[in-house]
């Protein structure tokens, strides 16, 4: 099966098998491994990537359901420049990471919760990323990369 969409801005397409998930085929197809697979059930993050303008978990839809979508993974958030969007810098400088394993679907939820809750408070902040596990950082860091992140994404 044919599938055609565009990622990170440029149009792709492949011949896949119709079970092919959408992390497979960011993967393995497009080689694009930011995105990374944890549990396979949705129940990590890991995988988040970012359709159609939502956050998602790619291991939990098929590549042919994003028929046409536009998807963006860590790899375009920063600019073709190589300047870093200012989750991933806040991320950065937060030190919002440990071993980094779940660090791109948390920075990809993010950029997600905050174009929808741009004035969120910590607790807020704390309830919307439930849909994603770190099991190094004990989450404070994060936060507080998300809330550095906001007030620099208000500005």
């Amino acid at each position: 099966m044919k599938v055609e969409l565009k990622v990170n801005g440029k149009a792709v397409s492949a011949d896949v098998p119709p079970n092919t998930l959408l992390v497979q085929f960011i993967r393995e197809h497009l080689r694009l491994t930011g995105t990374h697979v944890g549990c396979d059930t949705a129940q990590c993050g890991a995988c988040t990537v970012i359709a159609n303008g939502s956050a998602i978990k790619s291991c939990n839809v098929l590549a042919a359901q994003m028929q046409g979508a536009e998807v963006t993974t860590i790899e375009g958030l920063a600019a073709a420049d190589g300047t870093l969007h200012p989750m991933q810098a806040a991320f950065k400088e937060c030190h919002g990471l440990q071993c980094g394993y779940c660090t791109p679907g948390m920075v990809m939820s993010s950029v997600d919760l905050l174009a929808r809750h741009p004035q969120a408070s910590e607790a807020e902040i704390r309830a919307l990323l439930d849909g994603n596990l770190c099991r190094c950082t004990g989450y404070q860091n994060i936060v507080k990369a998300v809330q550095t992140a906001q007030k620099t994404m208000a500005a």
